[in-house]
């Protein structure tokens, strides 16, 4: 259901990612110490899918390498063109797998439900 929804934002609006709220507190940490706390509510975790008009995220993914930018996503390159991302509000449940540990929690997790 959440892909679905992803897609027909997308389809709507030209791209569009999935997110879920943050249950952590984010603190911008400068020269070892908390610099800032931002407030939760304006703040999201980025999940997948990603869903994106396909002109839009060539020219993203372009012009990011042209640059030498660096992204941990490509809505953020999008978004960087000055195109809007939308975004579907997603579970918490919907794991985004970075490092090897997020791979060992959700094997754990698919094991306890099955």
């Amino acid at each position: 259901a959440d892909v679905a929804r992803v897609i027909a934002a997308a389809r709507e609006h030209g791209a569009a990612l999935l997110a879920a709220p943050l249950r952590d507190t984010i603190h911008r940490v400068a020269d070892g110490a908390i610099a800032e706390t931002p407030a939760r509510e304006a703040h999201i975790a980025a999940q997948t899918p990603q869903v994106f008009r396909a002109d839009w995220l060539r020219e993203a993914l372009d012009k990011a390498e042209q640059g030498g930018i660096v992204a941990t996503d490509d809505a953020a390159l999008v978004a960087r063109l000055g195109r809007r991302v939308c975004v579907v509000l997603g579970s918490p449940d919907n794991l985004k797998i970075t490092t090897a540990a997020d791979l060992l929690v959700a094997e754990q997790l698919l094991a306890e439900r099955a």
